[in-house]
């Protein structure tokens, strides 16, 4: 092999390495109108964009209905998280239900208590708050709430005990740094010495 097929296999191989795999071609953004997929390269994005008229029609119609009924709130909620007549959106499927929970639908309690607890696409679970709601629909009834209870109990000190694990362990663990862990080489005139 000559030196410049050696030099040009090498530059290759070199190059080849630094190849990294393309990302997706969407990325997905959310907020408080809602989750949609976007080209990566596109600068800005219109969420107010109306990709179906009759969805959007259906959607502000029953917004209006679930801002004064409970039960319209949970309806919309469950569509929302479901994608069902409507876009998947599982941030304002939350906001709804909660609405409706803190009005005293018994089924958006009940949701929520189980959303909270098992977590929902991007969310993680919240032991705590699910068994708030848990209890809540408990005490008023769903045997459901009552059975899923006792674990979101269980889940919340399990939580709060790694919390203080983590705690105890953050503020005293420096010391740990400076004494469990002593060095194999030292700097000494000049040169790094084995100890």
């Amino acid at each position: 092999m000559t030196k410049t097929t050696s030099l040009a296999l090498s530059l290759a191989l070199t190059l080849g390495g630094c190849l990294q795999t393309v990302p997706s071609a969407n990325v997905r953004i959310c907020d408080d109108k809602g989750c949609s997929d976007r080209p990566r390269d596109t600068a800005t994005f219109d969420a107010t964009k109306d990709d179906n008229p009759e969805e959007t029609r259906r959607l502000a119609t029953l917004k209006d209905i679930a801002a004064k009924d409970p039960r319209a709130a949970y309806d919309l909620g469950i569509r929302l998280m479901r994608g069902d007549g409507v876009r998947m959106d599982s941030y304002q499927a939350i906001q709804w239900l909660r609405q409706a929970g803190e009005r005293g639908d018994l089924r958006a309690q009940a949701a929520l208590g189980r959303i909270y607890l098992t977590g929902l696409q991007e969310m993680g679970s919240d032991p705590a708050e699910a068994e708030r709601w848990l209890s809540v629909a408990a005490e008023r009834g769903d045997n459901e709430s009552a059975r899923l209870l006792p674990e979101a109990t269980k889940a919340k000190q399990d939580e709060q005990a790694r919390y203080r694990w983590r705690e105890h362990y953050r503020k005293n663990g420096i010391a740990w740094w400076y004494s469990a862990y002593p060095y194999y080489w030292a700097w000494r005139a000049g040169v790094w010495v084995l100890y």
